[in-house]
């Protein structure tokens, strides 16, 4: 039974990946997962996705491009300050500087590079490299 779309989105998009296929179709779709995958396709993980009306709550159809070596959601939905990303960059990614955090802020979802910048904190979402 789903649970999490977003979770599931993105089992759904590493599995695919790692066998090498070319597109994945992701069901349901949600806003939360298109602005992910937004973010996504910015860095360069995913090539171009289109959503799809089905009448059962959507599909998602995303091109992979091979960039993808693990992504993931983040439960629970950690809390994180706007001084605070450097110990979750050391949690869930491999090394500095090498992949991104997806954040859910006041002003949307990014980045946690964008985030720091613009100098908001916000819920973890997913992390990418």
């Amino acid at each position: 039974m789903l649970m999490d779309p977003l979770g599931d989105a993105m089992s759904n998009l590493k599995n695919n990946e790692n066998v090498g296929n070319s597109k994945v179709m992701i069901k349901p779709a949600s806003k939360l997962t298109s602005k992910v995958l937004d973010v996504m396709h910015v860095q360069g993980y995913i090539g171009k996705y289109q959503t799809m009306e089905d009448g059962r709550g959507g599909k998602i159809e995303v091109k992979l491009i091979g960039k993808i070596n693990k992504c993931g959601v983040i439960r629970p939905r950690l809390s994180v300050g706007k001084n605070n990303y450097e110990n979750y960059e050391k949690r869930f990614l491999p090394a500095r500087n090498f992949g991104i955090l997806v954040v859910s802020t006041s002003l949307g979802v990014m980045t946690h590079d964008e985030a720091r910048e613009k100098g908001v904190g916000g819920k973890l979402l997913a992390y990418v490299y």
